[in-house]
């Protein structure tokens, strides 16, 4: 949990610093993937927010209402950035770059942006090209930052769970928290990207429809992550279960504990990040009293804890 929070203020740091930087390159510049980086940026900065409101609530204590505790808020608020991800920054992105395009401007020459009666691009006598890229380098930075500490998190968890990659993290882990972080720092890196080619292109081949035709590529990147983003999510809210695999190496814990025969059945469930709801009807042996199937369930428990540390609650119903 510290290292999901510590990734998410990493990137709200990030992301709110760029969108004061890209909000004052559009009004210096009136660059059409600047507007759509900064819609972007926003939006990012106040997903991270969202992010924090989950991780503060998942950490309530179990109540009569939630005897499970509140560990699935954080799939909520992961599934409401993705919503708004796509919603605000991608649509927004996507219907300025298609407005450039339907009613182009003078791209590569200095726009004016006049807010609250003040024009902008009078104040500063620098080629607005420049400006636009100082701002998007500056972007890179801060987000390659936020990109190191959010993979570095995931490295972890891919490593303390032997997963094979990036793929298998993201069918797998149970900390969607980091995982959306993530998502938002590998778009942001790929969106800054992708307008500093947009308006280089637009500035060196005197076409501004590059400009533009950046802008829908952000807002379609952003759209398409935000999709994926939500489908990851929707497995944990709906209540999945541990990996297949880990399963096999519980149900093998609870058979090697003496006195017990079979297992009639087994159930596992994520209740919240890097938590897990374990319940399984054991048959002891015959003949084996009270006593001895109240100690054999305590050595499962602890069991099936040693095989994994996501499982935190276990249920054991003993078949005599």
């Amino acid at each position: 949990m510290a290292g999901s929070r510590s990734v998410v203020v990493a990137a709200l740091i990030a992301n709110g610093a760029i969108a004061i930087l890209k909000f004052f390159g559009f009004l210096l510049t009136g660059s059409p993937s600047m507007l759509s980086e900064t819609y972007h940026s926003i939006s990012d900065t106040g997903n991270q927010v969202f992010l924090l409101v989950g991780i503060r609530y998942s950490n309530r204590a179990a109540s009569r209402a939630h005897p499970f505790g509140y560990g699935k808020a954080q799939f909520f608020y992961s599934f409401l950035v993705s919503v708004l991800l796509f919603g605000i920054a991608g649509w927004e992105s996507l219907k300025h770059g298609y407005d450039a395009i339907m009613h182009p401007g003078h791209g590569g020459e200095r726009a004016d942006v006049v807010l609250a009666g003040v024009n902008f691009t009078d104040l500063v006598p620098v080629d607005p090209f420049w400006i636009n890229v100082a701002v998007l380098v500056g972007a890179i930075l801060f987000e390659s930052y936020a990109f190191v500490k959010a993979y570095a998190e995931l490295d972890r968890q891919m490593n303390a769970y032997d997963w094979s990659g990036l793929r298998e993290a993201f069918s797998k882990t149970s900390d969607v928290t980091t995982l959306t972080a993530f998502t938002e720092d590998t778009i942001a890196l790929l969106g800054a990207a992708v307008a500093l080619v947009g308006i280089t292109l637009a500035r060196y081949l005197d076409a501004p429809v590059f400009d533009a035709v950046a802008s829908l590529v952000i807002g379609a990147l952003l759209m398409l992550f935000a999709v994926a983003l939500a489908w990851e999510n929707k497995r944990l809210i709906l209540g999945e279960s541990l990996p297949a695999d880990v399963e096999r190496a519980l149900r093998a814990a609870i058979v090697e504990e003496d006195g017990v025969r079979h297992i009639d059945g087994f159930r596992t469930v994520f209740i919240g990040p890097a938590e897990a709801l374990v319940t399984a009807d054991v048959s002891f042996a015959r003949g084996t009293d009270a006593a001895g199937v109240d100690e054999g369930i305590t050595r499962i428990e602890e069991r099936l804890r040693g095989v994994d540390d996501r499982v935190s609650i276990v249920y054991v119903e003993p078949e005599v």
